[in-house]
């Protein structure tokens, strides 16, 4: 029986804190496991990721080519069909309702349904997207799959601006 008198911590969570400048043999004397001189050898000293000491750095110095799409692209929260069974029969889920049952967590630009696991339940979806399996298992129990506009493409990240098409001007008479 486990009593307070004979716990123990588990096995390798304790051990000895590594002692620095305490002589040459014990393998971490001189300069203390911090090589040479120099601004890494002094206290305080931390150089941010990609700083070559004043040298164009590699990634300025590599020519930029294409396009990258990770601003632009549609991050959907990914819900599957068998998690849904959580709903009534005859319920309306929409996104509101996911979060609220706690399927869809995280910041996302809308669901999509797939069709892992098995539906019992006649469900009314509302949803930005949807698998053509996840519609067939839907519609099987009688259920339907409403799909809902995309909104605005806004690229992600700070300081970026929303991209609106341009309507066409008026024609002049």
């Amino acid at each position: 029986m486990m009593r307070l008198h004979n716990l123990k911590p588990a096995e390798g969570a304790k051990h000895r804190k590594k002692l620095l400048g305490r002589g040459e043999s014990s393998g971490h004397g001189k300069t203390s496991g911090r090589g040479g001189k120099g601004q890494t050898a002094r206290s305080g000293s931390s150089i941010r990721i990609g700083f070559e000491g004043g040298q164009m750095p590699l990634m300025r110095r590599i020519p930029k080519r294409g396009f990258n799409n990770t601003a632009f692209e549609t991050r959907y929260i990914a819900v599957n069909v068998g998690s849904l069974n959580v709903f009534e029969n005859g319920a309306r889920v929409d996104e509101t309702a996911l979060k609220a049952v706690g399927l869809a967590n995280g910041p996302g630009d809308g669901i999509k349904i797939l069709a892992n696991g098995e539906l019992t339940k006649k469900l009314t979806l509302v949803v930005s997207a949807c698998s053509a399996t996840a519609k067939t298992k839907v519609e099987a129990k009688g259920g339907t799959v409403e799909l809902i506009a995309k909104k605005a493409v806004a690229p992600k990240g700070p300081g970026k601006k929303a991209y609106a098409k341009k309507s066409p001007a008026p024609a002049k008479a």
